[in-house]
């Protein structure tokens, strides 16, 4: 919560211009999913594990030593910028450090049999993060990270990403681009950030290719779209691959709410993603599943989306409602729409043909 990202508007810098509000990326919509988790009673039935922080080895794994250093020195001064769109101050360094350890320790709980399954809900987020620059928020790429520990320290031969964030996971995409032991999926808003990003077409390189999956929905997509994407692209993608462990880049920013996305996702929406994952999980992996939290910068809605989820992982239903959601799911196109449809069709056919 104290990872500082100053003021502007939204992501605009302020100036003499830009009269100066809080950046949007703050601590809000993360705090509000952990009080609801604990007003709702879902904290009870929940194992909370103390998060360690990564080592700089760890670190290096992925990023460059210049680029840990810059970070490290800005960090220990007066704040600076990872990189695009990615202001931070004071002790930002150890509190990303601590968010790409917490991911890990989430996947050695797992791993170890401490838990049935893991949300790691950590800050600043990591998907956009690349090896040698932050951007959109990000500092170090936590996800990748923990998918990196789980093969080079838990000899994992296999380990799946899938990224449903309203962003293109170009940073994970980055990471392992050229492993055919990654495979990486991302469900995102078509050319939203990074602009000319996440195309269908890239599908990765060298003996990594097929093994990146993006499927950039139209803006618009709802739940029917959602669904259908990972009914029909992503659970047989994951069914092909037979991961050692699935991770989830869980951003809750495809939400109807969101100021930085144009979907139309509910929270009901994801609690209906998540039994999916479970399910995948359970026939693959024998249920290995962890979902470390990116973006969500509504953070009226995102507690919701999150408390839905976690739900899900749980197996416990606490009786608390979402205010919203009858709202939010009678919007009109809900539905998968035909230019929707279309997207889907051709992920769908590619992934097929990729993996077989």
């Amino acid at each position: 919560m104290w990872h500082d990202t100053g003021t502007g508007a939204w992501v605009t810098p302020a100036s003499l211009t830009v009269e100066p509000l809080g950046h949007i990326e703050n601590a809000d919509g993360k705090r509000r999913i952990r009080n609801l988790v604990e007003v709702s009673g879902l904290i009870d039935h929940l194992v909370q594990l103390k998060p360690r922080m990564a080592t700089e080895d760890e670190i290096l794994r992925l990023h460059t030593s210049e680029y840990v250093d810059r970070i490290k020195k800005a960090s220990s001064e007066m704040g600076g910028d990872a990189g695009e769109l990615t202001p931070f101050g004071p002790g930002s360094y150890e509190i990303a450090l601590l968010a790409a350890g917490g991911c890990m320790t989430a996947v050695d709980a797992v791993l170890d049999g401490k838990v049935d399954n893991a949300y790691a809900l950590v800050r600043p987020p990591g998907h956009h993060a690349e090896k040698d620059q932050g951007r959109g928020f990000c500092i170090f790429a936590n996800t990748a990270i923990a998918a990196a520990h789980a093969r080079k320290v838990r000899d994992l031969s296999r380990v799946a990403i899938v990224d449903w964030d309203v962003h293109h996971g170009n940073g994970t995409e980055h990471a392992f681009y050229s492993d055919p032991t990654v495979l990486t999926i991302s469900i995102h808003q078509d050319n939203n950030y990074p602009p000319r990003s996440g195309a269908i077409e890239d599908t990765g390189s060298g003996a990594g290719a097929g093994y990146n999956i993006n499927v950039p929905l139209p803006p618009g997509s709802g739940v029917g779209a959602y669904t259908a994407t990972f009914d029909r692209v992503v659970t047989p993608a994951l069914r092909s691959f037979r991961p050692d462990l699935i991770l989830i880049a869980s951003g809750l920013d495809a939400s109807a709410m969101d100021p930085l996305g144009s979907m139309m996702m509910t929270s009901d929406g994801y609690r209906m993603l998540t039994r999916t994952m479970l399910a995948v999980a359970r026939d693959v992996c024998g249920g290995r599943l962890v979902a470390c939290h990116e973006g969500g910068y509504s953070p009226a809605y995102v507690p919701y989306c999150g408390l839905a989820i976690l739900e899900e992982m749980a197996g416990v239903r606490t009786g608390l409602e979402d205010p919203l959601l009858s709202l939010l799911a009678g919007f009109g196109g809900q539905e998968i729409q035909p230019h929707q449809e279309a997207v889907v069709r051709e992920a769908a056919k590619l992934a097929a043909r990729l993996l077989a």
